[in-house]
């Protein structure tokens, strides 16, 4: 059944419009820097899902509202589910789980998927645009895999999409050290497809929008899926055994002290345990 034949989702934390072929797919919640919770990944998952067969759209963009793309994982719903191992096993597997079926989504539907990015691009927000096949940038846009700052380990198959993207050695320093990059310095690494200014962003997306829309999109449904099998073919083994690691943090000591430590605004204490 394609999106024509059903009536278009209602969301409460994303928006979906469709102009010149083009889906746009907001992540709606600017107060939160576009936390990423769990209602907001279930509609962005939906919204995906929808876009793909909607006969409206040729090409997909997702961007966030207000003053950034996406700070990453919901702390807050993170500490809620904190109080017991049960709870902490739950959460853990619900959200690393949610985060993985957006990136299969992303790199599984046929269409070309671009990330338009301004502001705070971290965690699995980050991880959300390395899904993307372009990633169109402005320079106010600051990336930073937040993951170890609390404890955890990237979801999203963010050290397998890095990994592709800029190699191993780039990725350990940005996964590992838990510092935030500029967008110059994405630009160099290979991170994003285009970098421009925070007033030109609109202008560049539509740019590579009114470009893609005019191709063939048979052709670029078979390009995008040769790339997943020579570029990606082992995201589903990366993404499974994400969620094994993210579950064994989840119950740490470490985790609890690190999502704490973020609430209070302090340095976290570590003990490896």
């Amino acid at each position: 059944m394609t999106a024509t034949q059903t009536q278009q989702p209602t969301f409460q934390k994303v928006t979906y419009d469709v102009a010149d072929s083009v889906a746009t797919i907001t992540l709606n919640d600017p107060a939160s820097l576009n936390a990423l919770n769990s209602v907001m990944k279930s509609e962005l998952y939906q919204a995906l899902d929808y876009a793909q067969y909607d006969t409206a759209a040729k090409v997909i963009v997702i961007t966030g509202a207000g003053k950034g793309f996406s700070s990453g994982g919901d702390i807050r719903e993170m500490l809620s589910g904190a109080d017991n191992r049960e709870n902490l096993l739950k959460m853990s597997h619900s959200l690393t789980i949610g985060i993985a079926d957006i990136t299969r989504r992303i790199r599984k539907i046929s269409k070309p998927i671009i990330a338009r990015i301004n502001g705070a691009c971290a965690g699995a927000g980050m991880n959300i645009a390395l899904a993307c096949d372009f990633r169109v940038a402005s320079d106010n846009a600051k990336f930073l895999q937040a993951f170890v700052n609390i404890g955890l380990v990237p979801d999203g198959g963010g050290i397998y999409l890095l990994s592709q993207l800029i190699g191993a050695a780039k990725t350990t320093e940005l996964v590992m050290l838990g510092e935030q990059i500029t967008a110059q310095k994405a630009e160099e690494l290979g991170l994003v497809t285009a970098l421009v200014s925070q007033d030109a962003l609109d202008a560049a997306v539509k740019k590579l929008t009114d470009r893609l829309t005019s191709l063939p999109t048979l052709a670029l449904a078979a390009m995008k899926q040769s790339i997943n099998q020579v570029a990606f073919a082992g995201l589903d083994i990366a993404l499974d055994q994400e969620v094994i690691y993210q579950m064994q943090m989840a119950t740490s000591e470490d985790f609890k002290e690190g999502i704490t430590a973020f609430m209070q605004k302090r340095p976290a204490e570590f003990k490896g345990r």
